[in-house]
């Protein structure tokens, strides 16, 4: 228990969107791609090699207003076995149908909680949103995102581009924000893994 309240290098919450535009098919490539980007060697490294050795990490599903999930909880990561456990449960996580609204901002308030209930301070703080639709529903993402912004977090992207084609100058307005953030793009979830693994190595450099 000790062990929980040690500082790490990374917390980072991977905020991945489930509504009803992500299909079965389609989530299944989210979790395996994100799968196999945590078992990337850069990955890996920059995960387990920085000041502390240790990262935090939880996943979490979204759609509409009131309508998130934690489908893996906060777990340290401070070894080789403990990160491919995290991988595996990322992998193994069961598809939830969620409502049909694409609701950032109320997924970003989920974001800011869980931030602030985890179990170890950490140097940085990060919110990894990835989807494909712009925010329709509940609170404006804009002013959740400052907020977190102000208070160090940053605030990272994956858009795929599918359904709008102008995504990232959606996120990079309303989500993105902090040090270093930034937002990448894939055509469709056949390219979520690729992506998935240059964005996490961008995270943990």
């Amino acid at each position: 228990m000790a062990d929980l309240v040690k500082p790490v290098d990374l917390a980072l919450v991977l905020a991945f969107d489930g509504s009803a535009s992500v299909t079965f098919e389609s989530f299944g490539l989210i979790a395996s791609g994100t799968a196999a980007a945590l078992r990337d060697d850069v990955v890996r490294a920059g995960l387990l090699g920085g000041l502390h050795q240790a990262s935090l990490c939880t996943l979490m599903l979204w759609s509409g207003p009131g309508d998130q999930e934690v489908l893996v909880e906060w777990t340290r990561l401070d070894s080789e076995a403990a990160l491919s456990a995290f991988a595996q449960a990322v992998e193994d996580v069961p598809r939830v149908v969620r409502a049909g609204t694409t609701a950032i901002g109320a997924a970003l308030l989920v974001c800011e909680a869980l931030l602030a209930a985890a179990p170890a301070p950490s140097e940085r703080q990060v919110i990894d949103v990835a989807g494909d639709g712009r925010n329709n529903a509940g609170p404006e993402p804009g002013p959740v995102r400052d907020r977190l912004v102000a208070a160090g977090v940053t605030l990272n992207g994956l858009c795929v581009l599918h359904e709008e084609p102008d995504l990232v100058e959606s996120y990079q307005r309303e989500v993105v924000g902090g040090p270093g953030a930034f937002a990448l793009q894939c055509q469709d979830y056949a390219g979520f893994a690729e992506a998935m693994r240059q964005k996490l190595r961008n995270e943990v450099a």
